[in-house]
């Protein structure tokens, strides 16, 4: 089967908002990476709910995000740290956001992906998770932060 890239797009799309979610579930449950990592593939991608058809995620980009999220998550903590105004830490921010900045922060030490294009996606991931629209804008100008220290060569 031939996958359109426009389809291979929304795949990784998708990947990136379960990697966030994952995250997050391994700091709320204490589950190992690779037991999250395998509910998702076996139960998230691609499952239908009530509410409608969950998206077929990349499990490429998926498995990499969380092993690099996981293998290096406290340089990323460390990156995020100094993103963040001095009185916030990443210790005092919500889960969600933690977990959106590791999985961003594994995307942009990765290199593989443009930073503008890890920003924008992450943003959108955000938006889906926002309850007042602020957010989005925080993970924005955070995520800008990180990238230009990650890939400076890129800005």
């Amino acid at each position: 089967m031939t996958i359109s890239n426009n389809q291979r797009r929304k795949m990784k799309s998708a990947a990136r908002l379960y990697a966030v979610q994952a995250l997050f579930q391994m700091e709320a449950s204490g589950q190992t990476v690779d037991a999250v990592v395998a509910e998702f593939e076996d139960h998230r991608f691609g499952a239908t709910y009530e509410e409608g058809e969950m998206a077929e995620g990349d499990v490429d980009t998926f498995r990499q995000l969380m092993d690099t999220a996981v293998d290096h998550q406290a340089a990323i903590d460390q990156m995020t740290d100094r993103a963040l105004v001095a009185k916030w830490p990443i210790a005092r921010i919500d889960p969600t956001w933690r977990a959106l900045f590791r999985a961003a922060g594994a995307e942009l030490i990765d290199k593989g992906t443009p930073p503008k294009v890890v920003i924008s996606e992450f943003v959108g991931v955000a938006e889906a998770f926002s309850s007042d629209g602020k957010e989005p804008k925080f993970v924005n100008a955070v995520l800008d932060h990180m990238a230009r220290e990650a890939q400076p060569d890129a800005f």
